[in-house]
C-alpha cells in the first residue's frame, strides 16, 4: 500500500454490456491499489460466474432481510433483481488505504454520493449505441424481449452520465483500463490527498 495516500471510494458504473466486469479485472492485475467491493444479488447465477467472487448470491428472502439489518450502504432493484452493497467491508478498506471501487448502478451510484459525497464516479460508455447493442445479441444469453429492456436501460442511463465526474469510453479495452488507471493516478496527486505528505516536507 501506498503510505503517502489516503484510500479512496471509486463508483463505476455502466449500461450492460459495456465491460464494467472485464475493466474492474484488468485493474486489479496492474499496481492500482485496487479493491473491489462484492455486490449481493438476487439474480440468478451466469456459468461463467462464481459467487463470492462476481457476487454474492441469494433469495429476494434473505435480501430483504439484510435491508432490515441495515447490511447495505445502497442497494436497488434493477429490472427485476435487487443489487446491494455490504457497508462495513468497505469502509474497513477504504480506511486500510486501499482504491475501493464500487460496481453499481446510476441509481444506486446517486445513493453512494449522498452517503460519501468525496467518492469518485466514474462512468464507462460504449464506442456508439449500435456497438453496444451489437455487444448484448453476442453474448446469445439475451431473448428479444430482455434485450429491448436492457437496451430501454441503457439509454436511460446514459441520460444520467452528466452525473459522473468522469467519462471513459470502452472501445479498445487496454485503452479504457489506462484511462481509468489515469484517474486513480490523478485523484491521489490531488492537494486534499497529499496534505500531510506536503505538511511533512
Amino acid at each position: 500500500m501506498d503510505s503517502v495516500n489516503k484510500g479512496a471510494l471509486f463508483v463505476l458504473s455502466a449500461p450492460s454490456g459495456c465491460g464494467k466486469d472485464t475493466v474492474l479485472s484488468f485493474l486489479k492485475e496492474r499496481d492500482c491499489n485496487v479493491k473491489q467491493s462484492i455486490s449481493v444479488t438476487t439474480r440468478k447465477i451466469r456459468e461463467e460466474e462464481t459467487d463470492g467472487v462476481d457476487y454474492y448470491f441469494t433469495d429476494v428472502a434473505d435480501f430483504e432481510q439484510k435491508i432490515q439489518d441495515g447490511y447495505f450502504l445502497e442497494y436497488v432493484k434493477y429490472g427485476e433483481n435487487y443489487y446491494g452493497t455490504p457497508k462495513k467491508k468497505i469502509e474497513e478498506l477504504v480506511e486500510s488505504g486501499y482504491n475501493v471501487f464500487l460496481k453499481i448502478e446510476v441509481e444506486g451510484a446517486g445513493n453512494v454520493r449522498k452517503i460519501f459525497p468525496d467518492c469518485i464516479s466514474i462512468f464507462i460508455v460504449p464506442p456508439s449505441f449500435c456497438a453496444l447493442e451489437e455487444r448484448l445479441k453476442g453474448r446469445g444469453t439475451e431473448t428479444e424481449e430482455s434485450l429491448d429492456r436492457r437496451l430501454k436501460i441503457a439509454r436511460e442511463e446514459l441520460s444520467r452520465a452528466k452525473e459522473y465526474d468522469y467519462i471513459v469510453v470502452n472501445d479498445k479495452l487496454d485503452d479504457c483500463v489506462d484511462d481509468v488507471c489515469a484517474i486513480i493516478k490523478a485523484e491521489h496527486s490531488k492537494y486534499s490527498q497529499m496534505k500531510d505528505f506536503v505538511d511533512n516536507l
